[in-house]
């Protein structure tokens, strides 16, 4: 692929969503071909599939049936934007992929992660992130972001949420090439600061 593939991973209320955004608007204006996604969503399909996803009504919805909804919402924004963007040079910003999925799914529900990981390649057509930036933060200072608005994952027990942050440092740890971990500052501009710096070394 011609162009450079971003993602930000993180458990809930880490800032994931803000940090990403600003690296976007800082890309963009360095004039970089530069998209921004969110996942699952970003297409008509995906966002429908999210919708489903999050639903705080659906609590009967089975491990495996949530990690092949993830997939499908994947594939789809995969195949219709951020293939063709890649093969053009241009950059693509997403907020979430697959390591997502091997963190809640996986680590969180207890899906087998080399299923994942199989499915996972079909799912993005091979296509790997060049950085992925994990933002760490406490789970409990996390969720305290989240109260008062929760979607059905938010709403999991903390030992979920504990065992999901757990994976994403064994992901990290196995993986350390890729996926930099940037711990969350009070401050987010210093945290912003920290990860234009990564991306710079490690992404252009």
């Amino acid at each position: 692929m011609k162009g450079k593939l971003i993602t930000f991973e993180g458990s809930e209320g880490c800032g994931k969503s803000t940090q990403s955004r600003r690296l976007y608007e800082y890309l963009k204006k360095r004039k970089k071909k530069v998209i921004y996604l969110r996942e699952p969503g970003a297409t008509k399909v995906s966002e429908k599939i999210r919708t489903i996803l999050l639903d705080a009504k659906n609590n009967a919805m089975l491990a495996e049936c949530e990690t092949l909804l993830y997939m499908a919402a994947r594939s789809q924004i995969v195949g219709e934007i951020i293939k063709p963007k890649l093969e053009k040079g241009g950059v693509v910003i997403c907020d979430r992929f697959l390591d997502s999925t091997l963190a809640y799914q996986g680590y969180g529900l207890g899906i087998d992660i080399d299923f994942i990981r199989c499915i996972g390649k079909f799912a993005t057509f091979g296509i790997k992130p060049d950085l992925t930036i994990f933002l760490d933060l406490p789970v409990n200072k996390g969720l305290m972001h989240r109260y008062g608005c929760c979607d059905r994952i938010e709403k999991r027990p903390l030992s979920y949420h504990l065992r999901v942050r757990n994976g994403y440092l064994k992901l990290a740890g196995k993986d350390s090439k890729r996926i930099k971990i940037v711990r969350v500052e009070k401050d987010k501009n210093n945290t912003q600061k920290r990860i234009r710096k990564l991306v710079e070394k490690y992404a252009f």
